[in-house]
């Protein structure tokens, strides 16, 4: 039965019109199906086209990544699937990594890594940090096919499509062993830079610093982080120097240059640097940098400072040694005539000129003595003393003469140690100091003395020229004063240098301090900044004992008609010489030489009972003449004079029978006591 004739069966039912209506549905519900069919057919048949399309792209994009990485150098470049597998080789990844890309395609990329990456789960995580961050870079160990590893820098990057669906990867690797082998081999070099005592630095040719070792941070106070980058020129230097700029130019033009330079610390301190530089190029021959090696060199050149400066005064010493000794036969005839007119003349005003006479050739005769006690040391008499008592008289000048606005602080240490030495001397030495401090705060400050005890060290004493080890006394004099300039500070101890005006000052203060120290066996530190006062540090060396009283002063003896033989080639102290004896009861012979006193002694053995005689004369000098008289008579009684106090030594070794020496210019009393004991000894 077909389709109408049921139709005309169920015409007029409603099951037909159910029918019927049911049918259409039926129908348009399969046009719909159909069109869908073909709709979907024709989806089938764009993503079979667009998958080829894609495909071919891939293709040719493998193609194109093919042939670029083919002719890259020094890089082993592979792709890897989403899941780390090797998809594709680049020939150079042969040379590098070792293996063929037949044996390599499929495998995971893991077989390049340690052993120990693997065991940490390295490669796992590389791929998982490269999806989440794109990129990633890192310095590792690789493995070769055979076994062997080598150090490389490698790059891993994820591929994307333009869905930023993820493709794959891409992974670099460069052999970075032999780059790896310099670093350490740099790193060895650093390391033993950092053991060198030297500062080395290397700095651009902006003078910014890129390196700082170890010695440098120990002589400069700066770490390394904190002067890498910064400007050499600024944190090294005080000021402008001719030396640094001239190192500069030259290094620039020549390559290198050696020579000295004052530098300054992180704290402010200055030094001075033996300094080497030498200009550092690359492989093109274009400068790049420059390589600077600072040796510190500031404690050698304070020790060569003191050398140079005991020769310079050795030097002065010796030319006024020679003025002094003509300066004091000069002095002995108008100091001993002033005071024998005293005793003859007893007119008022006579007597008060020559007074004035008398003190001006006293003050001519100290001035010369403090010469000779700079150039080489008039030694007085020496005890065991306690420098305490000296520092107290010193204290109560300055409480009663200072100005009251010089405030006095005073620390004497209760066990301070005796010295040997000669109290009048040292008693100089405290009032020099004292009084050039007062000088040097004329509207007021702070006087302070300081004594105390001190063990130097051998390591200390090297610092210092004229220091021992062993145990001294330091008598510390400061002041809150002017301070002296850095560049006259090394002359402050030359004689008849001075900064104060004209008349008010010889110069011989400190120079005379130099003299008496260094002749008991001490030394003297100063240190002065200016505007904020000056420190003078006196070292003088201890021994143990106790203080011995001084010798009392007794009344000018008379002589007995002794006869006195006075040998001297200066008239005028011939002259006076023999008018103060014969005033005093003693007969009196001259000569004018050694000759002519050996003749006159002679001639009247048997009426001279001492002879006194100048060391340094014509013809026949002190010494022979005391050698030839002893010869003519052992027992005879002799005294040496001489207008150097280096002489003493020489006269008393001369023979057994020189029993004194005088220092020209004596005095009347000088003279007569001295005459009288050694006439009155056994």
């Amino acid at each position: 039965m077909n389709l109408d004739k049921l139709k005309e069966l169920l015409a007029g039912t409603d099951s037909f019109e159910m029918m019927c209506t049911a049918w259409e549905k039926i129908e348009v519900e399969r046009e719909e199906l159909q069109q869908q069919n073909s709709q979907l057919a024709a989806d089938v048949l764009a993503l079979k086209a667009d998958r080829k399309r894609g495909q071919e792209a891939l293709h040719e994009s493998e193609e194109r990544f093919r042939f670029l990485v083919e002719g890259v150098k020094e890089y082993a470049i592979f792709r890897l699937d989403p899941h780390g597998y090797v998809v594709s080789w680049n020939v150079e990844a042969v040379k590098i990594l070792g293996y063929q890309a037949s044996e390599i395609i499929g495998k995971h990329f893991s077989c390049f890594f340690t052993l120990e990456d693997i065991n940490c789960g390295n490669p796992e995580q590389d791929l998982k940090t490269t999806v989440a961050e794109e990129r990633v870079e890192e310095d590792r160990w690789y493995v070769r096919s055979d076994g062997t590893r080598f150090w490389g820098s490698g790059v891993l990057t994820a591929l994307r499509d333009e869905g930023t669906n993820l493709l794959g990867f891409s992974k670099i690797v460069r052999d970075m062993t032999a780059h790896k082998r310099t670093e350490q081999k740099i790193q060895e070099q650093a390391t033993l830079l950092d053991i060198a005592t030297d500062a080395i630095l290397v700095q651009d040719l902006n003078n910014n610093i890129l390196y700082w070792n170890q010695g440098a941070e120990y002589l400069y106070g700066w770490k390394a982080d904190e002067a890498k980058d910064l400007n050499a020129l600024e944190i090294l230097y005080k000021e402008t120097s001719p030396s640094r700029e001239y190192a500069l130019v030259t290094v620039a033009k020549e390559g290198s240059w050696h020579g000295e330079l004052r530098q300054v610390t992180k704290s402010g301190k200055q030094i001075i640097v033996s300094s080497r530089w030498t200009l550092v190029r690359d492989e093109a021959e274009q400068p790049i940098s420059i390589l600077i090696v600072n040796t510190d060199i500031t404690a050698k050149k304070q020790l060569e400072a003191q050398f140079l400066r005991a020769q310079r005064l050795e030097s002065i010493g010796a030319l006024a040694s020679g003025i002094s000794h003509d300066l004091n036969n000069v002095l002995t005839p108008i100091l001993l005539s002033a005071q024998l007119l005293q005793m003859l003349n007893k007119d008022e005003r006579s007597q008060r000129l020559l007074q004035i006479q008398e003190a001006s050739a006293k003050r001519g005769a100290a001035l010369v003595k403090q010469v000779l006690a700079f150039a080489h040391g008039v030694e007085g008499e020496r005890t065991i003393l306690q420098v305490r008592h000296l520092i107290l008289e010193i204290r109560q000048i300055i409480k009663e003469t200072f100005p009251t606005s010089i405030e006095l602080d005073t620390d004497i240490s209760p066990e301070l140690w005796t010295v040997f030495g000669d109290a009048t001397q040292l008693y100089q030495v405290l009032l020099n100091l004292v009084v050039n401090a007062r000088d040097a705060m004329p509207n007021g400050g702070t006087l302070r003395l300081v004594a105390e005890n001190l063990v130097i060290e051998q390591n200390d004493a090297r610092m210092n020229l004229d220091a021992q080890a062993g145990s001294y006394i330091i008598i510390d004099v400061s002041d809150t004063g002017s301070g002296i300039q850095p560049k006259i500070l090394p002359q402050i101890f030359e004689p008849f240098f001075t900064t104060k005006e004209f008349g008010k000052g010889t110069g011989m203060g400190l120079s005379t301090v130099f003299g008496i120290i260094k002749k008991h066996g001490g030394f003297v530190n100063v240190y002065s900044e200016v505007g904020k006062g000056t420190q003078f540090k006196v070292y003088l060396p201890v021994v143990s004992g106790t203080q011995k009283q001084q010798p009392e002063d007794f009344e000018l003896p008379q002589g007995h008609e002794e006869g006195i033989l006075v040998v001297d080639d200066e008239a005028p102290i011939l002259e006076i010489t023999k008018t103060a004896l014969l005033t005093h009861n003693y007969k009196v012979f001259t000569a004018n030489d050694g000759i002519e006193g050996t003749t006159l002694y002679a001639e009247h053995q048997d009426e001279i009972s001492l002879v006194l005689t100048d060391m340094m004369m014509p013809s026949m000098d002190g010494s022979n003449t005391i050698r030839t008289l002893q010869k003519m008579n052992p027992q005879l009684k002799i005294i040496a004079a001489s207008g150097l106090g280096s002489n003493e030594q020489v006269a008393l070794s001369s023979g057994v029978g020189v029993k004194a020496f005088l220092l020209k210019p004596y005095t009347a009393k000088e003279l007569l006591n001295t005459i009288d004991g050694v006439l009155s000894a056994p």
